[in-house]
């Protein structure tokens, strides 16, 4: 029997205005999972309403007993791991270590907010004035609208609205049509157990056909003051576009096209390890995933034979089984589509190293090719799925050239045993995020997560996150009687 569920609105679940509902599928046997309400701009207005009406209280509470509130969601969640796992394998078709993954790290970006709330912000400036104080205050938005996506549901669920609240902000989340209870309505959960008071965040599920009109009326209401979305780069120009047009500040975590170097005085057999976990990873749907794997020439040959030996042992199916490694994709359509990449690029002559074939429904096998030529569509664009290119370079300037013929920029890993070596290449790729001697794939809630280029602008993590959602507000205080010239 499908789970049922409602809107969060102002502390409550409620149906959607117009009694609309639709299915949220499982991935891997195309059964409905659950239903949700399809909402309109009707109901965006009454979350926003909710959220503004809740804003100027929020703002003023204590940082202290905010703080409260995310240490106390942080372990909640934490015992959930269980709950998150069959809810992430049924909606997203996640594995068992990619759910308990989510389950811990989201709960660190709920202690990272907790600790970010009593941070010290602001600054005493020097006045021009004799006897006058001058101060930058940080001062919440207002109402910030968040979208959140299905891949890693509960962290970017959990990071969508974490920096928003903990600046002060109240909030309306749009959560994916894919994922509409692990990346909004459990997140809900959690901190409504937490103590979160009613209206400081609110859930707005829609039916696919309707996700431009509810993401255009919340954009589009003037009580909305900021903006943060994560997902494809396509999806986000758009995002980018209505929020300036409204004159909103937007953070914007798009795709990526990410490459994992592996240099000439790498140990092979760990960069094997690196870049399988890279690529395959809740089989390769990550922003941050490895689609290309540049390697020195001088180590191509054991690096190719040891990476196909090691990805055809990867285990594909069920995500429910303790020993699958890649999992289905979201959809079948989306398995359909890598498989789509592949074929153009074998008829436009790449070689396939491992993997291949027709996914079985959702199921796309692990797959690596080489030889990929420029006019193939893989060639830039982004795999997000178990698919990824063995690439070869003859020096440092070709990694960097390949590694940099992309639109996108989030992020890159270098293998290497020489930290300075890693170092002088890292400097040279242009990405938001760059990790030596190790893979693509690491986040970490203190850390500054965004990217440049066509991989989005602002960061997530830690301070920055504070920064994004808040505003600089410059405050004198003249502590003597000033003189005027008439």
């Amino acid at each position: 029997m499908p789970i049922t569920r409602e809107l969060f609105i102002g502390g409550k679940d409620v149906p959607a205005a117009s009694g609309r509902t639709t299915d949220d599928l499982d991935p891997y046997t195309g059964e409905v999972y659950a239903t949700v309400p399809a909402a309109g701009p009707e109901d965006v207005r009454r979350a926003v309403d909710a959220a503004d009406a809740a804003f100027e209280e929020w703002a003023a509470s204590t940082p202290f007993a905010r703080r409260a509130i995310f240490l106390k969601a942080a372990d909640l969640l934490d015992a959930r791991g269980e709950q998150v796992a069959e809810l992430m394998a049924r909606e997203v078709g996640g594995t068992r270590p990619w759910a308990h993954f989510n389950v811990a790290l989201a709960a660190n970006i709920l202690r990272e907010a907790a600790a970010a709330v009593t941070a010290p912000r602001g600054e005493v400036l020097s006045a021009q004035e004799t006897g006058a104080l001058g101060l930058a205050v940080r001062e919440p938005l207002g109402v910030v609208a968040a979208f959140a996506p299905w891949n890693a549901p509960v962290i970017l669920g959990v990071r969508a609205v974490a920096a928003p609240l903990a600046a002060g902000n109240t909030v309306v989340v749009k959560p994916s049509e894919d994922a509409p209870i692990a990346c909004g309505l459990l997140i809900a959960d959690v901190l409504r157990e937490a103590g979160l008071p009613d209206g400081v965040l609110n859930v707005v599920t829609n039916a696919r056909e309707d996700a431009a009109q509810v993401a255009e009326a919340l954009i589009a209401d003037e009580r909305v003051r900021g903006v943060n979305f994560t997902g494809s780069t396509g999806v986000g120009r758009i995002v980018g576009e209505l929020a300036a047009r409204h004159l909103k500040p937007a953070v914007l975590e798009l795709g990526g096209k990410n490459a994992v170097i592996v240099l000439d005085d790498a140990d092979v057999d760990y960069a094997v390890d690196a870049a399988a976990f890279s690529v395959f990873m809740n089989a390769g749907q990550i922003c941050m995933s490895g689609d290309r794997i540049l390697v020195h020439e001088s180590l191509a040959e054991e690096f190719a034979g040891k990476f196909a030996a090691k990805v055809a042992s990867l285990r594909a199916g069920d995500p429910s089984d303790p020993h699958t490694v890649v999992g289905p994709l979201v959809s079948a359509s989306a398995a359909e589509r890598v498989a789509g990449l592949v074929r153009d690029a074998v008829g436009k002559g790449a070689k396939v190293l491992v993997g291949g074939g027709a996914p079985e429904g959702a199921v796309h096998p692990a797959t690596v090719l080489t030889g990929v030529p420029k006019d193939a569509d893989l060639y830039y664009a982004e795999a997000f799925g178990p698919l990824c290119v063995v690439d070869t370079f003859a020096d440092d300037a070709g990694a960097v050239a390949v590694a940099n013929d992309t639109d996108n920029g989030l992020t890159c890993g270098i293998i290497t045993e020489n930290a300075t070596h890693g170092l002088a290449v890292a400097r040279r790729v242009r990405t938001g995020i760059v990790h030596v001697n190790d893979q693509s794939v690491a986040d970490e809630p203190q850390a500054p997560f965004g990217g440049a280029k066509a991989s989005g602008y602002g960061r997530f993590g830690g301070r920055w996150g504070i920064e994004a959602f808040s505003n600089t507000r410059w405050v004198t205080i003249a502590t003597q009687h000033a003189h005027y010239p008439f």
